[in-house]
């Protein structure tokens, strides 16, 4: 099953912040006109369904190994080591998908607000100072003075 496909723990708050369904929200990335912050969006968020996608591999694993029914004989202390490496390597991507993402929709304008630019009281100067406004260099600036050792 692809990324775009399987749930994740964003699916909410995407559709919050973007006004659609991931779905639909996947289509709309591909518009040409699409803002590049939907595209980054839908790219974490499909690492993140990977993420938990692994986290619950690992989680059902452990259930199945420990269950109460299961005989004690087959229990491996071993694989439940790799499987205690294993979540704990997938809960830390999980948690750094998440917070990127988080502060990706944080720093994003909030519906409906574009980005004007506003205007300024103060004069705009000239990009290349005009050789009028420049007073010359005293002779010994920029000289650097040797250091004794």
């Amino acid at each position: 099953m692809s990324a775009q496909h399987r749930p994740s723990s964003a699916d909410d708050r995407l559709h919050e912040v973007f006004g659609a369904p991931v779905g639909d929200l996947h289509t709309a990335a591909v518009l040409p006109n699409a803002s590049p912050a939907l595209a980054r969006a839908l790219e974490l968020r499909s690492f993140l369904a990977v993420a938990e996608e692994q986290v619950a591999r690992v989680r059902d694993r452990v259930h199945a190994a420990m269950a109460p029914d299961r005989d004690m004989d087959e229990l491996s202390a071993e694989a439940l080591r790799w499987d205690q490496q294993w979540l704990q390597a997938a809960l830390e991507a999980r948690d750094g998908y998440r917070t990127a993402l988080d502060q990706l929709l944080r720093a994003m304008p909030s519906p409906g607000q574009h980005t004007r630019t506003t205007r300024t009281a103060q004069p705009t100067l000239p990009s290349t100072p005009s050789t009028a406004l420049v007073a010359p260099a005293p002779a010994g600036a920029g000289a650097t003075r040797a250091r004794r050792l």
